[in-house]
Order: C-alpha cells, then sequence, then structure tokens
C-alpha cells in the first residue's frame, strides 16, 4: 500500500509544479458558470422554480458541478493509450505493483490537487460574484463528498477501459474524444437529468453517467434528500463495483495480446 500512497504525494508534487496552469483554469471555468447563470436567469423568468428547482439551487447546481469536475476529471486514458503506443506500457507491466492500481493512484493524487488548489479557490471567487446557496447542514457535506469520490472512482473506471481500448485499437483518439463528450451531455454536468424527457431518463438509468456529476450535484443543493439520497448514494456504489467486472475481463485480454507499435 505504501507504494501506492506515494504514487498519489508524486503526481500531487508534480501538479504543484505546474499549478499556475490551474489559476487560468479558476478563470476559464468562472467564465462558465457567469455564462450558465445568465443563460439560466434568463429561462427561468419569472418563475419560482423548473423540475423542482428554483433559480438559486440552479446557479448553485451548475458551480458546484464545474468545481466538482475539477475533481473527478483526469486523463488517465490518455495517458495509458500514450504509454501503450509507445511501448512503456510493458516495462509498467512487469514492475512489481498493479498497472492500473498505480494509473487509479496517479489520478486520485492529482484530485487531491485540483480539489484544493482548484475546486476551493474556484468556489470562494464564484460565491462572491453570484448569488449561491451553501447548506449549513453538515450531514449534507459530508454525503457530498463521499458522493464526488464515488465520482471520481466511477469517472476513472470508464477512463481505464477507454485508455485499454488502445490495445486492440491501436488508435482510440476519436473514442476518447467522444468519450468525453458523452459524459459531459449524460452526466447531468451541462444540464440536470430531470430536465431530459421522460424516454431519455428511463435509457439513462441503464448507464453510470449520471453517477458521475448529476448526483453529488443534486445531494449538493438538496436536490435529493431522505431515500431519495440514499438510494442515490446506493446507485453510486453499484455502479462503483459493477464497473470492475469488464476492467478485469479488458484487462485480462489486453495483456494477452499486448502488441507494442514500432517494435
Amino acid at each position: 500500500m505504501d507504494k501506492y500512497l506515494e504514487m498519489i504525494r508524486i503526481r500531487f508534487l508534480m501538479m504543484l509544479a505546474y499549478r499556475t496552469n490551474y489559476y487560468s483554469g479558476i478563470l476559464i471555468y468562472s467564465i462558465n458558470i457567469a455564462a450558465y447563470y445568465f443563460l439560466w436567469t434568463a429561462i427561468y423568468g419569472g418563475q419560482e422554480s423548473i423540475q423542482g428547482l428554483d433559480v438559486l439551487q440552479m446557479t448553485t447546481y451548475v458551480a458546484i458541478s464545474w468545481m466538482a469536475r475539477a475533481f473527478y476529471f483526469n486523463n488517465i486514458d490518455r495517458e495509458i493509450a500514450l504509454e501503450i503506443k509507445e511501448g512503456k506500457v510493458a516495462v509498467e507491466i512487469i514492475r512489481p505493483y498493479n498497472y492500473l492500481g498505480m494509473k487509479t493512484m496517479q489520478a486520485f493524487g492529482e484530485g487531491i490537487f485540483r480539489l484544493l488548489f482548484f475546486s476551493v479557490p474556484g468556489m470562494v471567487i464564484v460565491s462572491f460574484m453570484f448569488p449561491l446557496s451553501f447548506s449549513s447542514n453538515a450531514s449534507t457535506w459530508i454525503f457530498f463528498f463521499i458522493s464526488i469520490l464515488f465520482s471520481f472512482i466511477i469517472n476513472t473506471q470508464i477512463n481505464l477501459m477507454t485508455g485499454m481500448v488502445t490495445f486492440f485499437l491501436f488508435n482510440n483518439d476519436g473514442l476518447m474524444r467522444a468519450k468525453r463528450v458523452v459524459i459531459d451531455l449524460f452526466s447531468g454536468l451541462l444540464l440536470p437529468i430531470s430536465f431530459y424527457p421522460l424516454w431519455a431518463q428511463d435509457v439513462m438509468q441503464f448507464f453510470p453517467f449520471q453517477a458521475i456529476s448529476y448526483i453529488p450535484s443534486m445531494i449538493f443543493t438538496e436536490g435529493f434528500t431522505g431515500d431519495a439520497l440514499v438510494n442515490a448514494l446506493l446507485l453510486q456504489g453499484f455502479w462503483a463495483i459493477i464497473l470492475l467486472i469488464p476492467i478485469k475481463i479488458m484487462w485480462a485480454s489486453a495483456k494477452k495480446r499486448l502488441v507494442i507499435q514500432g517494435g
């Protein structure tokens, strides 16, 4: 376990060395949030609420969705794809640790850095710019942090599978770009799931995307309470466990057909 903790620490320090990039990132995310704020304010008009969310909850939903994304977002799919193309994965596999576990810990170290140096200061800045609602209920904050941890796990699992596809296709750049669009669209980042048509909501129940952004954002805004909150966390836990199955199957198959391009 010590070596995995060291991977978290090393990735955190690597990100710290280039922290200037995240100052500009806070500005970009703030601009995104501002654009959505004015958009939703115009959509609401004089209406008190839409689909159970008032304008203050919607503003908070947008802000927390983008800031939570900074924590769970990572590029390990691209890192895995690049290491496969360059042949580095052959060396990594024979090292005394689990390759996928190592990538997960690196992503977690990056996520911790983003949470501390991006999400937290970003939310402070945005809260001075726009009206946001922060719950005073300690349990809401606890459940929210549990939820975004599940978000990180599920998003990372999807990235691991996307990266491993390179073992079979040798070039999956298009798939990685498509994956990012699908997650942003169907996770609830751009539009709450409850705003989609009922038939689309029914279809989305069979996919893990809403467990990435929609659930933690709804918990934070207290759109989910009581049994709905518990069921939402259970759904995240379900996907975190069930996605282990295709990961193990893909990894076992990938190692058998390892081909290093260029040599």
